[in-house]
C-alpha cells in the first residue's frame, strides 16, 4: 500500500491517509496566550482536564485591572469553528477575533480545545464541551449543523457541494443514524424547547452556502415551544467566516457591534 493513498479527502481542510496518517490543511497557524498590546486582554491556557485531555483558553479583559474585585462580567463561551476536525484554542484566526470581541464587550471568555476529529469521532467534542461548561455544550450541536437534508437555497447547491457536506458530517460522526440524529438535527431532538437560555442570536452570511441552516434552525426553535427570543441577522454580500477574513469590514464591524449588544 502507497504512503500516498487516501482513505478520505476533504480538501481543503483535512486528509486522512490509509496508513493512519493525518494532514490537517488549514487552521494549524497558533499562537501562544499573552498581553494583547491592542486591547490589553489577557489570555492563557488552563488544563480542565487530564483524561481525557482537555483544555481550554482563558480571556480577560483589561478592565479587571481597573475595576473594583468584586465587579462581575458576562461569561461567554466560545466553540471554535473548522468542521469537527480542524483549528484549535489556540488558532491565530480565533485568538485574534476573541482579543477584540472581549475588550469590545468586556466579558470573559472561554474558548474550547475540544477533541478532534477523525482521533476522536463525534460525541467527543459535544462531551468535552458538555464537562466544560456544565449544559452549554448543547450550543456545538446547534450552531456547526442542523439537518443535512437540503434546506432553502441548498436545493439549488451543485451536488458535489451537497455531497461535501454530507460526506464531512458522516467522516465526523461514524455512528450518526443519518438526518434523523439529534446531534444534527435539531428538530428530532426532543429536548430542543428545553433550550436552557432566554435568547439566541443566529449570524449568517448572504453567500455562505450554510446561510439557509442557520434560518432554518432559528425557525425550527420557535417552533419547539421554546419560549425565549431568537433574532437572524444576515450581512449582506458575504461569505462563509467573512469576518475572520476580513474583520474590520463594515460588515464584520456591524457583526461585532451586534453580538456586544447581545451580550451585554
Amino acid at each position: 500500500m502507497s504512503n500516498e493513498e487516501l482513505a478520505y479527502d476533504f480538501s481543503p481542510m483535512i486528509k486522512v491517509y490509509k496508513d493512519g496518517r493525518v494532514e490537517r490543511l488549514r487552521g494549524t497557524d497558533t499562537v501562544p496566550p499573552s498581553t494583547d498590546p491592542k486591547t490589553g486582554v489577557q489570555s492563557k491556557d488552563v488544563v480542565i482536564s487530564q483524561e481525557p485531555a482537555i483544555s481550554a483558553r482563558l480571556y480577560i479583559p483589561k478592565s479587571t485591572t481597573t475595576s473594583a474585585p468584586q465587579t462581575k462580567l458576562p461569561l461567554l463561551i466560545y466553540f471554535h469553528g473548522g468542521g469537527f476536525c480542524i483549528r484549535s484554542s489556540s488558532s491565530r484566526t480565533h485568538h485574534n477575533y476573541l482579543n477584540a470581541l472581549v475588550s469590545e464587550a468586556n466579558v470573559v471568555a472561554v474558548s474550547v480545545d475540544y477533541r478532534l476529529v477523525p482521533e476522536h469521532p463525534l460525541p467527543a467534542a459535544y462531551d468535552d464541551s458538555w464537562l466544560l461548561s456544565n449544559g452549554a455544550g448543547a450550543n456545538i450541536t446547534h450552531n456547526m449543523a442542523v439537518n443535512w437534508e437540503p434546506v432553502g437555497d441548498e436545493l439549488t447547491t451543485p451536488a458535489a457541494a451537497r455531497d461535501y457536506m454530507a460526506g464531512v458530517w458522516r467522516f465526523a460522526c461514524p455512528s450518526t443514524s443519518g438526518s434523523d440524529d439529534p446531534l444534527i438535527n435539531p428538530a428530532k431532538d426532543q429536548k430542543l424547547g428545553k433550550l436552557g437560555c432566554e435568547k439566541v442570536l443566529v449570524c449568517v452570511a448572504e453567500k455562505d452556502v450554510l446561510k439557509d441552516r442557520g434560518w432554518h434552525y432559528s425557525e425550527t426553535l420557535k417552533r419547539s415551544g421554546w419560549n425565549g427570543d431568537v433574532e437572524v441577522i444576515e450581512a449582506e454580500g458575504e461569505g462563509h467566516v467573512f469576518h475572520w477574513i476580513n474583520p474590520t469590514c463594515d460588515n464584520a464591524v456591524a457583526m461585532e457591534k451586534k453580538i456586544v449588544a447581545f451580550l451585554n
